[in-house]
């Protein structure tokens, strides 16, 4: 589709309230839009309610269409955060709090100077990850938790996969110099994440 024919259909959704021309946009933006979405959130479902709430948001927001220059960039902007922030909402419902863990450890281990190294390390890896810097901790968790490759990340946030790396560098340097310094253990080699 070109850009004429997708500002002829801006127009007639702004000037006619036309549903027909926003099916078209609708239907030419849903896949493209659907497979930034499920390459951040994995879940097939989400991505689909991401999608279509961007979507159903474009058409409440009609009157404004005329303000934006660049639709493809405005919604892959608005799927990429509203992927980014229901990810985080999701994955802080699967979130164990450390004295949870630590109580189920308890009924695992007797050994209780394990026990408090172990509760102890856990605390000071997620406090480590949680005072990144938030490009860090956004690349981190893409890369480490959510199991992308550079490259996606590197395509998703707009970096060379070059930037991608230092950050990761970065963020895993940070992490181990702050759960390193709070304990007695020898400093660990940092080994290629990649």
């Amino acid at each position: 589709m070109t850009k004429i024919s997708i500002s002829e259909l801006i127009e007639r959704i702004v000037m006619y309230d036309d549903q027909q021309a926003f099916k078209i946009i609708y239907q030419h933006y849903f896949i493209r839009l659907f497979r930034l979405s499920f390459s951040i959130v994995k879940l097939k479902e989400l991505a689909e309610e991401i999608t279509n709430d961007a979507l159903v948001m474009l058409w409440n927001k009609r009157s404004r269409l005329p303000a934006i220059d660049n639709l493809d960039l405005y919604l892959y902007t608005c799927i990429k955060n509203d992927s980014i922030a229901k990810l985080n909402k999701e994955q802080a419902k699967y979130t164990t709090d450390i004295s949870t863990a630590a109580g189920e450890m308890l009924k695992i281990t007797l050994d209780p100077e394990k026990l408090m190294i172990s509760a102890e390390m856990m605390k000071q890896l997620t406090e480590a990850i949680a005072s990144l810097p938030p490009r860090c901790r956004l690349i981190f968790k893409l890369i480490k938790e959510d199991g992308m490759k550079y490259k996606e990340v590197a395509a998703l946030l707009d970096l060379s996969v070059k930037t991608v790396e230092a950050q990761l560098t970065i963020a895993v340097r940070k992490i181990l110099a702050a759960t390193q310094l709070q304990t007695n253990t020898p400093k660990l080699k940092i080994k290629s994440w990649g």
